[in-house]
């Protein structure tokens, strides 16, 4: 077992990954974030790690600490890439084959010894999403043998050489080939859109190579913002640059060649400075365009349903996994109507990025009333709260969550409304609300949380603040079944599963069954006496004298660097490795 430390800027959804796969390996993990070289000295001097990790870092790791313990970067660029915007130029430049690369640190950043790298296919999507599910199993994968390398001793990483470029040998040693190169940080000049001139798919690149940051600049009614979100439109076109249309939060602008869907903007020199939905933005600019009515060849789809025998599957990909409460309205009335229709099992997809995130923080900080919204989003008429009541009430079907991506605080519990949870290998779910200012939560948690997980599980899942894997999640009963695959494979195995599932001999008994259960839970305590519990405390934290759900949620969304690691995961500032010691030798 090795005593691992990682420094990290935060504790992003690939270090969560990272953490909880060691651990799962039998390493002890601490983290500390990376917020100046002399807290990182003290972390190091504190922790004594064997080795240190850096998953995800904005500057480069002190000589001090480097030269006297070993430590690992992740980059997310193939073998020889330097430079902070990796990514960035792979999407740019249509890269099909990209990397992680696991290099040791040194005096120049990026260009330290290699010790391994593993290549993946890419996708036609945004960089945020090629860096939660390509980046993140590569990183995976990459990862773990290095560490396994380091356990072992005596390996040799290989230097960085750009003259390698050819299959080569030293002293039997296959070495790498080096393809990549020092790439500079790409500016918005390089991002710059030039209607006019640029294709459609070009469009798409550019926005694509900024999302989530830091955005593509670009000019809208002789206003500066920042784009996101881009989608291509099959059927419009219009004057290039020019916008054409609006479809729910997202505008459509015209290229040389069709157009393209902006779901979402920043506005550089906002009041709230952070990504809203378009429209909500240019709302008094944009009214008086035609709205589209989205489908399969048109329009910004962020709901769709499809039915494939006695199966609906219900898909809500969400930017960012967050449910605001004009979404979460339109997700309950999507779902009335597939309740409605001539199937057997819904099965619940969520999006590829992330299955859900709850609350809205964004809107909820840029609304009149940041109370008011949060209470809005939690509970108004068709809000989370009503949406989780209709599917835990759904007396016709069998319901599914299918986890592709992530998810986080009431989108876990969102979830766990179903009958069944099917959950994508290397899926993390953060089942807990308190990080965001102790905020109690809602979504019914309180009844489902204990029904499948149990009391004491339960109580555990709330109180850890901590991320989980699937093999936690399963054991613990917050999840039903772990499927070994990703991407296309998880969705093909699903549709399989649902399939059988609806086509079981034992259907119907396993559904009356169900609600059976559901009338005898109902009359031990009804669920309006959980929800009225849970809402009185929420209350109190959107508008009781406690300001910490409310700074919490600011800190968020203007993301404030944090200025120190919490204790939930900085091991080594609960107990220093002296007195641990003595503790383990008094055992």
């Amino acid at each position: 077992m090795l005593r691992i430390l990682f420094l990290t800027h935060a504790f992003n959804s690939l270090t969560q990954r990272l953490y909880i796969e060691l651990q799962q390996q039998g390493h002890e993990v601490s983290v500390e974030f990376d917020i100046n070289d002399i807290v990182a000295a003290e972390a190091v001097n504190l922790y004594q790690p064997d080795l240190i990790i850096a998953p995800f870092l904005k500057r480069a790791i002190p000589e001090s600490i480097w030269d006297k313990t070993t430590c690992l970067i992740v980059h997310p660029g193939i073998a020889g890439d330097r430079g902070p915007s990796a990514l960035d130029w792979a999407i740019l430049n249509n890269e099909t084959l990209w990397g992680v690369t696991v290099l040791q640190a040194n005096k120049e950043m990026d260009a330290g010894d290699i010790w391994t790298t593993q290549a993946f296919m890419t996708r036609h999507t945004s960089k945020a999403s090629l860096y939660r599910n390509e980046v993140t199993e590569a990183a995976a994968i990459a990862v773990l043998k290095a560490v396994a390398l380091f356990e072992k001793g005596n390996f040799i990483p290989q230097p960085l050489d750009y003259s390698n470029t050819e299959n080569s040998t030293i002293a039997g040693k296959k070495l790498l080939k080096i393809k990549g190169q020092l790439q500079p940080l790409m500016t918005q000049n390089e991002r710059k859109i030039h209607w006019y001139e640029d294709t459609t798919n070009i469009v798409l690149r550019k926005i694509r190579s900024a999302d989530g940051f830091p955005g593509v600049l670009d000019d809208i009614f002789g206003r500066e913002y920042y784009l996101y979100d881009a989608h291509e439109e099959q059927q419009l076109s219009g004057k290039p640059g020019e916008l054409i249309a609006r479809c729910g939060g997202a505008i459509c602008r015209a290229t040389i060649d069709g157009a393209v869907w902006i779901g979402h903007l920043r506005d550089k020199q906002a009041e709230h400075p952070f990504k809203l939905p378009a429209t909500r933005l240019l709302a008094q600019s944009v009214k008086s365009l035609p709205e589209i009515e989205p489908d399969q060849t048109t329009g910004y789809r962020d709901i769709w349903y499809e039915q494939e025998g006695e199966v609906g599957y219900l898909h809500f990909p969400f930017y960012n996994g967050a449910m605001g409460t004009e979404q979460c309205q339109r997700l309950q009335r999507a779902y009335t109507e597939a309740c409605q229709q001539e199937t057997k099992v819904i099965v619940l997809m969520g999006g590829t990025d992330f299955w859900s995130n709850g609350m809205h923080l964004n809107l909820i900080e840029a609304a009149e009333s940041a109370a008011d919204e949060s209470w809005n989003n939690i509970n108004a008429i068709n809000a989370i709260n009503d949406l989780a009541l209709e599917i835990i009430n759904t007396n016709s079907h069998l319901t599914v969550a299918a986890l592709q991506g992530n998810a986080g605080a009431g989108g876990v519990f969102l979830a766990r409304s179903v009958d069944e949870i099917w959950a994508s290998q290397g899926v993390i779910l953060n089942p807990h609300y308190k990080d965001m200012g102790n905020l109690y939560g809602s979504e019914y948690w309180t009844y489902l949380l204990p029904r499948y997980a149990g009391e004491k599980n339960a109580e555990h899942i709330i109180q850890a603040r901590l991320p989980m894997g699937t093999k936690d999640a399963l054991s613990l009963g917050l999840i039903n079944e772990v499927i070994e695959k990703k991407g296309t494979a998880f969705i093909k195995d699903v549709k399989k599963r649902a399939a059988d599932l609806a086509d079981v001999p034992a259907y119907s008994s396993r559904l009356e069954y169900k609600n059976k259960c559901r009338e005898v839970d109902e009359q031990y305590k009804p669920l309006a006496n959980y929800r009225k519990s849970e809402l009185d405390k929420m209350h109190m934290n959107f508008f009781g004298f406690d300001p910490s759900y409310h700074i919490a949620r600011y800190n968020f969304v203007y993301k404030v660097a944090k200025s120190r690691t919490p204790l939930t995961i900085a091991r080594h500032r609960r107990i220093s490795p002296l007195v641990e010691n003595k503790t383990r030798s008094a055992v």
